[in-house]
């Protein structure tokens, strides 16, 4: 292996102190002279027409400017007059929670007095509350006015979005948004092959992302009348893009500065940056808007329910025969939804000679969904992990083996028709084979605990980048990007910056500027910043070095091969007292007296082929038989990484990931009633894992180097939330005997399988 200084080495966190000691400023924390604070006035109902809306109430309190309706923005609208892509509608109000006016204030609780005091006329209408529903050919429409389905966030996280499946006509309903179907070989003939069958239906309800920091925007508008947003954003140019054209700007008049994030995982691309941004020209100032928690649970974006029926087949030596399944993806209020990136995902872990995957988007009166890490990755590779793993059980197969034995490798197809390109998905499996903890499972049952595995994926997204690497006048070293740091990305960027300079990485600046100035970078999202940035920073540092050795080179009177940088100055190889530092070098490139051209490095990629990563997790869990409570006592989460940037990291993406897995597997689901009504819109209804919830976490990092990212590097943010879920329920069946296809695991589901086998153990 090639020695490195700084790649590979555990590195602190930029954004560590700032954040640690509470230094960091948040959107929320911004004031600007004339702001006004923007409360919502939102619907009780889950559907209803708007017959009118009186704020000559709310007007009398004092502190309340002004209070909008949608009639008042100025900004795009759909073929129905709605205004798109927004949180706001003040003739129809779809789900709970949607805002049907903004009052705007001087102080929080002028407005949120003002929000009281508006007197909103509600007609109810029939509402449509779940799958079935949603499916079901008479039922009426979720809204009055039909709306269009939007993409475009689903292409940001995975490149397969962006390729559309083979259109399935088959099934027609009026709240049915979008369908897909692949398809391989004779699937009636691949199960009459088969010696063991399996099938079944699993379903999952909407998770929110759990972020810390609620929705947050703020928009000024500048002396000349140009927008600057200020944001908590995964995504700046796409969010900048989204501003402008619904407010009717052109892009250059509209200016974002991506504010830290406090946490995102897929909900935070763009949501109520357009309305705010229109909300602030209707008046000529400032707005702020702060979703509250409660805000955030209702007219969020959440991943969304699904059912998936799943069949699947093999023969008694372990070779996979057919898979036939359905998914249908309860997208809410407004089209799109990660539906074709599961069924990809479903039908592709494993080789499947024969296989039939259909799928169906429905609409119903919820918010709209959204992304969440590995969005459609957790409910398929639920589906495929229960079935192979009970597939296992049922030829009496070690579910390892048999995972080893049909996994995907580099060239086999994916149900898209796209082959996988170099994958570690075996890798993973090996290694988890050699892990004491799969080892000594045995020893683990003895004590009354169950052992799970379960495998997971991510094909991974790609979109252009650039990256700027600048020598300052100081010496230092500063990258310019466009890409929003949500997991210690700038830190990585550092170090691959520093490799090629051959110093520390504490030693190069990296800063996310705002779109204005900053390179053009996507979304953060779908496990691509690290690869795809990552590479455009390492080609901008490689740029900036060959000009700083062609200064160099003239001052020192030597040929650039005979130079090197050690420390911070370039000296010619074998002479180290002919040392130039950065400094000097600067002092050549800026100034009046300056002969040389300023070192302004770029570089950019356009890669066209993802990094797919995979990973493999075990858990051992001790189940209550009294309460039903399941304890994860000991979780292995194996994973491909590419290369490891910075270790300490990337172990760290792969808890949190692992953690967001046991909330999806045990604790994590929005409830709503048969009137669509959101019975888990506090924390105190819903359950995230807290720290004494997680067992100790144990890391293998494998490394089956990308072709295309910087020293080998691939995206590792999606895998490791991936497989928890499944992981879980295989662990729990292993001590229950009872496959429990629904999510989360509800301790009463679990007891109720205990009783269920408790007769069969005594009749033993």
């Amino acid at each position: 292996m090639v020695e490195t200084r700084a790649v590979g080495q555990r590195v602190r966190r930029i954004d560590a102190p700032p954040k640690l000691t509470g230094q960091e400023r948040f959107t929320g924390d911004l004031r600007v002279p004339g702001m006004l604070i923007a409360r919502p006035v939102t619907s009780p109902y889950a559907h209803a027409r708007i017959n009118g809306i009186d704020a000559s109430k709310a007007l009398l309190v004092p502190g309340v400017v002004r209070v909008l309706t949608s009639h008042d923005l100025v900004v795009a609208r759909d073929e129905s007059g709605a205004p798109v892509k927004m949180p706001i509608d003040s003739d129809e109000a779809v789900y709970v929670g949607q805002f049907v006016a903004l009052v705007l204030a001087e102080t929080d609780a002028a407005a949120e007095d003002g929000v009281v005091a508006v007197v909103v006329d509600y007609e109810p209408l029939p509402v449509v509350a779940t799958l079935d529903e949603g499916l079901d050919p008479t039922s009426p429409h979720i809204r009055e006015t039909r709306q269009q389905a939007n993409d475009e966030e689903a292409a940001m996280h995975n490149a397969d979005a962006a390729v559309h499946a083979e259109e399935n006509d088959e099934f027609v309903a009026p709240n049915v948004s979008n369908s897909v179907h692949f398809s391989r070989g004779d699937v009636a003939a691949g199960f009459a092959k088969a010696d063991a069958i399996v099938e079944f239906t699993v379903e999952s309800q909407t998770v929110h992302q759990g972020y810390l920091e609620p929705q947050v925007c703020l928009v000024d508008i500048e002396p000349l009348g140009d927008l600057t947003v200020y944001t908590s954003t995964q995504a700046a140019f796409y969010c900048r893009t989204r501003v402008a054209e619904t407010v009717g700007m052109p892009t250059q008049r509209v200016n974002v500065v991506p504010m830290p994030v406090g946490g995102g995982f897929g909900g935070k691309f763009v949501l109520i940056e357009p309305m705010v941004a229109a909300a602030a020209l209707a008046v000529g100032r400032p707005v702020l808007l702060r979703y509250a928690r409660m805000d955030d649970f209702l007219a969020g974006n959440p991943a969304p329910d699904c059912r998936i029926a799943i069949k699947l087949g093999a023969t008694k030596d372990g070779d996979i025969t057919a898979l036939e399944s359905r998914l249908v993806f309860d997208t809410g209020s407004s089209g799109g939804s990660p539906l074709q990136i599961a069924a990809i995902l479903l039908g592709g872990y494993y080789r499947f000679p024969h296989l039939e995957l259909k799928g169906h988007e429905v609409l119903t009166n919820k918010p709209g969904a959204g992304a969440y890490r590995a969005p459609g990755a957790q409910q398929a590779t639920f589906a495929i992990e229960s079935a192979v793993d009970e597939l296992a059980r049922k030829l009496d197969l070690d579910p390892l083996e048999f995972r080893l034995r049909n996994c995907a490798v580099e060239g086999d197809e994916r149900p898209n028709g796209g082959a996988w390109p170099r994958i570690g998905l075996k890798e993973c499996l090996l290694a988890l084979r050699e892990h004491p903890a799969w080892i000594n499972r045995n020893a683990a049952r003895e004590q009354g605990r169950g052992v799970g595995i379960a495998v997971g994926g991510w094909p991974g997204g790609i979109e252009p980048a650039t990256a700027v690497c600048r020598l300052d006048s100081n010496g230092k070293l500063t990258v310019v990007l466009g890409s929003v740091d949500l997991t210690g990305t700038n830190t990585a960027f550092a170090q691959i910056a520093a490799e090629t300079f051959n110093m520390s990485a504490e030693n190069i600046a990296v800063t996310t500027a705002p779109t204005d100035a900053a390179p053009f970078a996507g979304g953060t999202g779908g496990s691509k910043i690290t690869y795809t940035v990552g590479k455009a920073v390492q080609r901008a540092a490689e740029d900036a070095m060959l000009q700083i050795l062609a200064v160099a080179s003239e001052a020192l009177e030597a040929s650039v091969d005979d130079l090197e940088m050690v420390d911070g100055s370039v000296r010619v190889r074998g002479v180290p007292g002919s040392g130039l530092s950065l400094k000097d070098i600067a002092g050549r490139t800026m100034g009046f007296a300056a002969r040389n051209e300023p070192v302004y490095g770029t570089g950019s990629t356009a890669i066209r082929e993802s990094a797919p990563g995979f990973a493999a997790h075990l858990v051992e869990v001790e189940i209550d038989e009294v309460t039903g409570v399941t304890r994860p006592v000991r979780y292995v989460a194996v994973q491909d990484v590419g290369f490891a940037i910075n270790p300490a990291e990337v172990e760290a993406q792969i808890h949190g990931g692992v953690v967001q897995g046991l909330g999806w597997a045990l604790y994590e689901g929005m409830v709503y009633d048969n009137d669509g009504q959101l019975l888990t819109a506090t924390l105190m209804d819903y359950a995230l894992p807290r720290a004494e919830m997680a067992p100790w976490i144990e890391t293998v990092l494998v490394e089956v180097a990308s072709e295309h990212g910087a020293y080998g590097a691939k995206g590792i943010g999606e895998p490791p939330a991936i497989p928890g879920a499944a992981t879980v329920a295989n662990a729990i069946r292993d001590v229950t005997g009872t496959r429990l296809l629904c999510l989360p695991i509800r301790p009463e589901a679990v007891s109720e399988a205990l009783w269920e086998r408790a007769p069969a153990t005594a009749a033993d």
